[in-house]
């Protein structure tokens, strides 16, 4: 029978607590994988800057054979001083072969742009690095969710499952006091088509939560996309005292970034948020990388100092060749040491464009930066505010599920002793599965909030370092 089995059809699933899938998740998320080689990248680049800071060494090694080599005529006169100063002689300049081979150094002495490039390098590299870290955030906080939806999606399940139990052993009973004569035929019908309604609902509610676990296991970045079972029932979750759970219960409760979130103020989250949240600080970060940038294109009006050592090997020599001439009466040597300057003057006015162009997107970063700001105390306090509802709204069903109880106990007894309807004990039964779900959906709403609140304040547990902050926040490692 569907509802003796429902849940079973996930008990052979592989099972993750909501810590395991967070961390399965950060090792497979393809796009945190993707920011991963970004911040690789970034950080070649700063060995790239580094680099316009040592000396550069380049050498060069040559051969030249002359098929014909060049002759050029001199006046005669210089080779034979009697000779008619109009008479003209061809003379051979070059050898058949030539070699040679030189050495380059150069080393800047000054040179602000690199200098500048330097830092601004590191700044890329330390927003590639944030970025890291905000789309490990993003994916924690994704799964999180997902899988509080799971466990939503299993609780429609079970309590659907309680309710054809329920109301199962409620017709075996009335068809009992119906061959009593104390129920009518008609009560009988009033149950089995409720039975008959409640199986259909059951073999949906399987298939919601067959397809929440599918969801959560992409979210994990699993090689198969099949059903993942999850620990925790949300119906037995107290808010009111969080010690008193036991087991993935506790860890759902414990597993947040910020303990105790309606007793710390706004003010104390947003001051947190600068510090911690992750678009702040890539807003921060980039505010910083444009204005390096800014500075560079200002550097680049400054002269360039260089020292420079040229050394050089050269050899001739005529017919067949021979490695270098075959032999040091052949070769010469050249060495030179100096120091250029490189004096920028004129450009096109494209220099001070470049500036200008710098200039206002350090103006636009800085923009951006107020307007997320601004963003985040708005989602702090919304994130809060329904935390709060949540928790006051759980408060609420928790006693209501206990009065439904009670209700439902009554009115069973007073039907079996003919003192109620079956219509009262339907009545009471569908009272008590509404409270249950009601009171399952506030805790799964608080859990959300949560995790919304911990994103909002750029603390998300197993992604983060806990930094420090006032005494009145308690931070879960």
């Amino acid at each position: 029978m569907l509802a003796s089995g429902a849940l079973a059809q996930t008990g052979d699933a592989p099972a993750y607590s909501l810590q395991e899938a967070i961390n399965t998740a950060l090792r497979n998320n393809r796009d945190l994988q993707t920011a991963q080689l970004s911040l690789m990248t970034a950080n070649e680049q700063v060995r790239e800057a580094w680099g316009t800071l040592l000396p550069t060494i380049d050498a060069s090694v040559g051969y030249q054979r002359n098929l014909s080599v060049q002759e050029t005529f001199v006046p005669a006169i210089i080779v034979d001083p009697s000779a008619d100063p109009d008479e003209l002689i061809p003379v051979r300049f070059g050898a058949d072969n030539l070699w040679s081979a030189w050495l380059y150094v150069t080393q800047p002495i000054f040179d602000a742009s690199a200098f500048v490039g330097v830092g601004t390098a590191d700044r890329f590299r330390s927003l590639e690095e944030e970025s890291v870290r905000g789309q490990a955030q993003q994916v924690a906080s994704q799964v999180r969710r997902t899988y509080y939806r799971a466990l939503l999606a299993r609780e429609d399940v079970r309590l659907i499952e309680e309710s054809i139990a329920r109301t199962e052993q409620t017709l075996r009973e009335t068809r009992g006091l119906n061959n009593a004569g104390l129920a009518s035929n008609y009560d009988v019908l009033r149950l089995e088509v409720r039975l008959a309604n409640l199986r259909p609902n059951l073999k949906r509610a399987v298939n919601m939560a067959a397809v929440a676990e599918r969801d959560l296991s992409v979210e994990m970045g699993l090689d198969e996309v099949t059903p993942v079972s999850v620990a925790g029932n949300l119906h037995d979750i107290n808010l009111a005292s969080v010690g008193s759970n036991e087991g993935a219960n506790l860890q759902l409760l414990r597993l947040v970034g910020l303990q105790n979130a309606l007793d710390v103020s706004v003010e104390t989250m947003f001051e947190v948020a600068q510090q911690s949240r992750s678009d702040l600080r890539q807003a921060q970060l980039n505010y910083e990388l444009e204005n390096a940038r800014y500075k560079y294109e200002q550097t680049t009006r400054l002269p360039k100092i260089n020292a420079f050592f040229n050394a050089g090997l050269v050899a001739a020599q005529n017919g067949d060749p021979r490695f270098f001439g075959g032999g040091p009466d052949r070769r010469t040597d050249a060495a030179v040491l100096g120091v250029s300057v490189e004096i920028p003057l004129f450009q096109g006015f494209q220099r001070s464009a470049r500036v200008q162009q710098r200039k206002l997107g350090r103006e636009q970063a800085r923009v951006q930066l107020d307007l997320l700001e601004r963003e985040a105390v708005n989602q702090i306090r919304t994130a809060l505010e329904a935390l709060e509802e949540a928790r006051q709204r759980a408060d609420a069903q928790r006693w209501a599920v206990d009065e439904a109880t009670r209700g439902f106990e009554i009115v069973t007894a007073q039907y079996l002793a003919g003192l109620s309807s079956q219509l009262d004990v339907t009545e009471g039964e569908v009272l008590l599965r509404e409270s249950e779900f009601n009171y399952a959906e506030a805790v799964f709403d608080y859990l959300n909030a949560q995790a919304d609140l911990d994103l909002a304040i750029g603390i998300v547990p197993l992604v983060d370092v806990v930094p420090p902050v006032q005494s009145d926040i308690s931070i879960s490692e």
